[in-house]
């Protein structure tokens, strides 16, 4: 049994790895902020630096007296929370009103499609080619399939965000764009879960089938039960003067979780209940603006820095100093980024999608950030990769998001849309 000053021990532990964390991920957001970059690349640095690409490396006694290991586990868990609080605001967040025009949804398939497809089997070729070299101690069709599924994904939660400071979240672009990427990351997770199921001898189609039929089955109980049932509770707990009456919180809490629990049961992992829950909700608008104001800065705050933290904990960019290192993160990077934005864009121009609308919807798919973050953690705990190309990915997903902001600022004005009145994300 745990005595009382061994929990005491691993609270001082926690706290002192909280403010480490959330004060060095504000900072660095504030100063990415004025940089006019997006601020959540601040805070992926933020993460980068308290882990052996600069702290560890430069003062590693200080590193290890400050993450202590035995705080670890409590770390990772309150990320995973934070992030399945962080995907409920994404998925309220947004005015999917758009998307009852078919020709929207016909755009929104189309990009989906041709941002997965491409960028998979282009991920799969690099991880074929690179294997022998990168990955000597991995199974080489374990390796290539999970690279397949991390140049694929696009990043729900930061598009999000970068859509919410750009004011894209009402348009039709900035809707296609973001429902486009919830596919791509349903279909991502369900890819990543057949690599985990082949990875472990278990994979079967009627496996996957069964996956599949649960996530419809979710779906349609959540059209036919929960958004009735979502409704009738807003009816009775409304919002009064911008406040949400605690009950209400406390059932949507407890529906958030429910929900992960499910997702996790299919294999898709726990953080999309966040996101279904928030589709249930985003049509009550006072109830979206009081959870952000009252909830939503809270999680951007204290939850997101932890998991980036974890991230950059395990991340050592000074660990590719080989000149073979480097030509394979070249390579990486470019099939990444030409592998996203010309599938997209071809997609949206065949759906009449003019030359810009199609540039700005490719430059968003490119971003990655949060999600490929997730996705790469899951692959490195799992022994899909190596070290050196959990690095190589994380900088993929640094650089691919870096490149966001400012191909925005160029893009949005021949769109006609003003950057001078941007919103803190």
């Amino acid at each position: 049994m745990t005595s009382v000053n061994q929990l005491e021990h691993i609270l001082f532990a926690i706290l002192i790895q909280l403010i480490v964390m959330i004060g060095t991920a504000r900072l660095m957001y504030v100063v990415f902020r004025r940089l006019d970059q997006p601020g959540v690349i601040g805070e992926i640095v933020a993460g980068l630096m308290l882990g052996p690409s600069l702290l560890g490396h430069f003062f590693p006694n200080l590193s290890h007296a400050l993450f202590a290991p035995e705080a670890a586990m409590t770390i990772s868990i309150l990320s995973q929370i934070g992030l399945v609080l962080l995907m409920f605001q994404i998925g309220a967040d947004f005015e999917f009103g758009h998307l009852q025009h078919a020709q929207n949804r016909r755009t929104t398939l189309a990009v989906a499609l041709g941002s997965i497809g491409v960028p998979f089997v282009l991920g799969y070729l690099v991880g074929r080619a690179s294997a022998s070299t990168l990955a000597p101690g991995v199974d080489s069709l374990t390796y290539s399939l999970f690279m397949g599924v991390a140049v694929a994904i696009t990043a729900v939660p930061v598009m999000g965000r970068i859509l919410r400071e750009f004011g894209l979240t009402e348009t039709e672009t900035g809707v296609i764009a973001i429902s486009a990427a919830a596919i791509n990351d349903v279909v991502g997770w369900l890819l990543l879960a057949g690599v985990s199921a082949f990875a472990a001898g278990h994979f079967t189609v009627g496996g996957s089938a069964m996956q599949v039929g649960g996530l419809v089955v979710l779906m349609a109980v959540l059209w036919f039960v929960g958004s009735p049932l979502v409704d009738w509770v807003m009816a009775r707990m409304p919002v009064r003067d911008g406040e949400l009456p605690p009950n209400l919180i406390a059932l949507i809490l407890c529906l958030m979780f429910l929900m992960a629990m499910w997702t996790y049961s299919l294999g898709i992992f726990s953080i999309f209940g966040g996101f279904v829950t928030g589709l249930l909700v985003h049509r009550h608008k006072a109830f979206v603006a009081a959870w952000r104001r009252q909830i939503g800065q809270f999680v951007l705050v204290f939850f997101l820095p932890i998991f980036f933290a974890s991230t950059g904990l395990k991340t050592n960019v000074l660990g590719l100093s080989s000149a073979t290192a480097v030509e394979w993160l070249g390579v990486i990077l470019a099939v990444s980024i030409l592998g996203k934005i010309v599938p997209a864009y071809v997609a949206a121009r065949i759906m009449s999608v003019g030359h810009h609308g199609a540039s700005l919807l490719g430059t968003l798919m490119n971003t990655r950030g949060l999600m490929e973050l997730i996705v790469l953690n899951i692959g490195f705990s799992m022994g899909y990769i190596p070290q050196s190309v959990f690095t190589m990915l994380v900088l993929m997903a640094v650089v691919t998001t870096v490149m966001t902001g400012p191909l925005l600022k160029i893009l949005l004005p021949k769109l006609g849309i003003s950057i001078d009145n941007r919103v803190e994300a």
